[in-house]
């Protein structure tokens, strides 16, 4: 017990007082279960710190995978009624939408690194803190956000898209404002609950949305006929389900020690957390805006709607399979986090080499199962036999894109877990536009590659951000980030006494 004593002061000692005297039997009870197993066997050791990863990744695999899987079959069913339409969609989905899902994604990481560490630390009432300041933050930014679906035709022709694309996307554009607003609430709640390894509801929730949105899509755009429009109304209504059954679940007290009701102490002291969302906005907004920029440079293509379809159809298939690799990158955001607040460099490596491997098979995996279908896969998103073509030309590159798919997302997740983001963001900068950019549209407009060279650029970009960030955590000093973790939770406590203020409960 003496051990115990003097573990969980040592501990305390990086926190301050205030949160010495904070430390439950819950909390001395962990402490000693973590300094138990850490002296265990290795295949135990590996055994439970996969058990943690699991439990984090698996739900969050099933809800990102069902909630892309809505944005896929709306592209299914809209390439399906019209090749101009499947076009504009693309433009809108992956250059506006994946803009403001990219800005609202990474101020909400900012969630992720301050609810993972209080957790950690034991500041469970920080969490409902954290998040309602997340929401303010993320709804004054998406509104101002806004004209870019507003104006959706206006900008798509500024960059030289064609007309009859660019009207396309432009009406899609509008259809998409009801549905961005779910971001705000999902993004940010999936990232409070998976914190506190409450997430399977997230899980469940999605696979309903999925079918719903199934049932749907088939509903107002085969049997009422609406087109484009039915299919967008599928997808907006299908995202609310989601949000509404998150919200139910933390309201109705299923999160008793982190929801304590609404709190006026959410509107104080925003700017640090403004300042954070900021670097972390940047980080990932940097990576997935990379992805919408080669997508424009497809549209200059000659032959454009075969050009941009197929790209789209490739990306978004990397896409969804990326949402597997959010999985572990989550899992390895939140396993660095929690043991960062509670002050464990130890653990924090060896979780970082074993969610790497763990992503890394799996990763290979796809990549011999995207190169068996090829072509075929193809045809799940149109019938058009150019794009098809054009598609089964890119599989290799997409298949390696894939592999690559298992290893970088759990680094950037690692930089996230432990507050790193500024430092990413500066990595993502070179890597992507000073080096995967312009290789990009080198090979693709001063070779005959055409697509295919933009989607090397693209590799060539992810690779050397992969390098890079593998050179960073590997010289990262683990004990120096533990200290910087508890100063700063430290900028952001509030008294759980002050709590009391509650809006309403």
């Amino acid at each position: 017990m003496n051990s115990t004593w003097n573990r969980k002061h040592s501990i305390c000692g990086f926190f301050s007082p205030i949160l010495a005297s904070k430390m439950d039997d819950e909390t001395e009870t962990n402490l000693l279960r973590h300094e138990e197993e850490e002296q265990g066997p290795l295949q135990q050791r590996i055994w439970h710190e996969s058990q943690q990863i699991w439990r984090v990744a698996l739900p969050c695999i099933i809800s990102r995978v069902s909630s892309f899987g809505t944005i896929l079959v709306t592209q299914s069913c809209i390439g399906h009624v019209s090749g101009i339409d499947l076009a504009g969609y693309a433009l809108v989905q992956t250059l506006s939408v994946r803009f403001i899902n990219g800005i609202l994604l990474g101020m909400s990481s900012a969630t992720e690194t301050l609810c993972g560490q209080s957790f950690g630390a034991g500041q469970h009432h920080m969490m409902a803190i954290h998040l309602q300041r997340s929401w303010i933050v993320d709804f004054i930014t998406l509104t101002i956000l806004l004209p870019i679906l507003i104006f959706g035709t206006q900008i798509f022709k500024l960059f030289g898209e064609e007309e009859s694309i660019a009207e396309s996307g432009g009406f899609i554009s509008l259809w998409f404002i009801p549905y961005v607003y779910n971001y705000v609430f999902s993004l940010t709640i999936q990232m409070y609950l998976q914190a506190q390894l409450k997430n399977m509801i997230i899980a469940w929730l999605s696979v309903f949305q999925f079918i719903i949105h199934i049932l749907l899509s088939l509903l107002y755009v085969y049997k009422l006929n609406l087109g484009v429009s039915g299919a967008m109304i599928a997808l907006s209504v299908s995202s609310w389900f989601l949000v509404i059954g998150e919200l139910v679940y933390i309201f109705g007290g299923w999160c008793p020690d982190s929801w304590k009701g609404f709190t006026i102490a959410a509107f104080k002291d925003l700017k640090p957390l403004v300042k954070l969302s900021i670097s972390c906005g940047a980080m990932l907004c940097l990576q997935l805006w990379y992805y919408a920029v080669l997508v424009l440079l497809a549209g200059y293509m000659p032959n454009a709607e075969v050009a941009i379809s197929a790209f789209s159809i490739c990306l978004n298939i990397n896409s969804w399979e990326f949402m597997i690799s959010l999985g572990f990158f989550a899992a390895s955001c939140v396993r660095v986090a929690n043991e960062l607040g509670r002050g464990n460099p130890k653990a924090v490596k060896f979780s970082i080499i074993l969610v790497m491997g763990i992503s890394t098979v799996i990763g290979a995996f796809f990549f011999v199962l995207c190169l068996v279908f090829r072509k075929n896969i193809a045809y799940l998103f149109t019938s058009d036999e150019r794009v098809a073509d054009a598609v089964s030309d890119l599989s290799l590159l997409l298949s390696l894109s894939i592999l690559l798919n298992g290893i970088y997302p759990v680094l950037s997740g690692v930089a996230i877990g432990a507050g790193m983001q500024t430092t990413v963001a500066i990595v993502n900068l070179v890597c992507f536009y000073l080096i995967g950019v312009p290789l990009g549209a080198l090979l693709g407009y001063l070779t005959p590659l055409q697509v295919k060279g933009i989607w090397m650029g693209m590799m060539g970009g992810v690779l050397a951000q992969t390098i890079a960030l593998i050179y960073m955590i590997w010289r990262t000093n683990w004990d120096d980030e533990v200290k910087k973790a508890s100063e700063r939770l430290m900028r952001f406590y509030v008294k759980s006494d002050e709590n009391v203020e509650q809006v309403f409960d």
